[in-house]
Formats: C-alpha cells, structure tokens, sequence
C-alpha cells in the first residue's frame, strides 16, 4: 500500500498493489493533467499542480510514469489519440480520395481550435524543455500522417493527383493544413483583427478548404 498525500494535508491511504489499481492512479493523474493544461497552461503543468489535482502526492506521479518528463510524454502520445480518433470519424462515410483529403482537413482543424494548448504542446514548443525524441515524434504522427497517407495514396491510383511520391504528397498537404489551421488558431487567441479575412469560424473552415484545393489543384 502507497501512502498519498490528498488536499488540504490529509494523508489518505490508497491501495496500488495491483495492476489494476495502478492503472487507475495512472489515469486519474493523466486526467488531472489535462485539467491543468486546458485550464491553466502548459507552464503550469508541474508536479505539485498535477497531484494538487488528482488530490494525490507528487510521489504517484514518479511511481506511474517516472517523472514530469514521463508526465509530459504520456500527454504528448495522448494528444496523437485524440487527433487520431478526431480524423478518424471525420473520414467516416467518405470513400471518394479527395472528399477523403479534405475530411483529414477538417477532423484535424476541428481538434486544434477545439483544444488548443493540447494542440500547442503537440506541434510547437510551449514547454522549452520538454522535446519528445525523434522515436516518440515518428511513433505519434504515424498515427494520424497514415491515414492522409492512405488518401493521398488512393487518389494517385485513381489518377487524381500525378502519381508521385504518396508519402511526399501527403506531407505537401499536411503543411497546407497545418499552416492554416495555426494562423487561423493564433488569430482565434488574440483580439479581432479589423478587415481581417479570418473573422469567423466559417471563414476559417472557407479558407482551409480553398487552400487545399488549390494544392490539390496543383497536384492534378
């Protein structure tokens, strides 16, 4: 039995002695976590604030994963799900490549503007030290790059688009997306621009649409 240190200074014993125990801590700090993140920032997310959260010492947070660095790994490979099972049901119904393309578009914007600082820790910088390995980088976008892959892939041998490199021109669309959805996204955070075209969500969802089809465009 691990002893855990609760809010307020109550210690409050809790039974990890089994797999299945240790699972759960596992997830409630893992939850905790998120909590933390989406509310208050990724500054924020130290080990103190974390077991504050789950209402658990600093201790459960090494004991599950090792450490803050475990911590924010966990979280980063989290994140790749969520975007994953995002673009995932996004695809659902559609079978022609293109309307496939542009359904990874819209899954993929739905999850940045839907969670941001999850989105930020994922694909820029926030935390200077925190910097996944190239292992956990290729691990967690093969995730989601596959499935743009698959489109990309499909719509070259429907002769859709010119049939080079599926892999290269998934990656060409991928920066397309990527590159509107983080305007669109750092515009949402700040002040309304006056006479700037990114005004709305609508507009926004206009705008990633005109963009890949105009490299979609090129591709043919």
């Amino acid at each position: 039995m691990m002893l855990v240190i609760a809010r307020y200074g109550e210690t409050v014993p809790r039974d990890v002695s089994t797999p299945k125990e240790l699972g759960a801590l596992r997830q409630d700090l893992l939850d905790a976590a998120m909590r933390v993140l989406r509310e208050q920032g990724a500054l924020h997310l130290t080990l103190r604030r974390v077991a504050d959260a789950a209402g658990t010492s600093t201790m459960g947070i090494y004991t599950c994963f090792g450490g803050r660095a475990g911590l924010l790994e966990a979280i980063y490979r989290y994140g790749f799900s969520i975007l994953h099972q995002d673009m995932t049901t996004s695809l659902n119904g559609h079978t022609d490549p293109l309307a496939r393309i542009m359904a990874v578009a819209y899954g993929y914007r739905r999850f940045a503007l839907s969670d941001p600082a999850l989105y930020a820790l994922m694909f820029e910088r926030p935390l200077p030290d925190f910097d996944p390995s190239p292992e956990q980088r290729h691990d967690a976008l093969s995730l989601t790059f596959t499935l743009l892959t698959e489109a990309t892939s499909a719509a070259a041998d429907a002769d859709l688009i010119r049939s080079i490199d599926p892999v290269r021109a998934a990656y060409l669309v991928w920066t397309t997306i990527h590159g509107i959805v983080s305007i669109e996204l750092t515009c949402s955070l700040r002040s309304p621009l006056p006479g700037w075209f990114l005004d709305s969500r609508e507009e926004g969802e206009r705008v990633l649409t005109d963009g890949v089809n105009a490299l979609l465009s090129g591709l043919a």
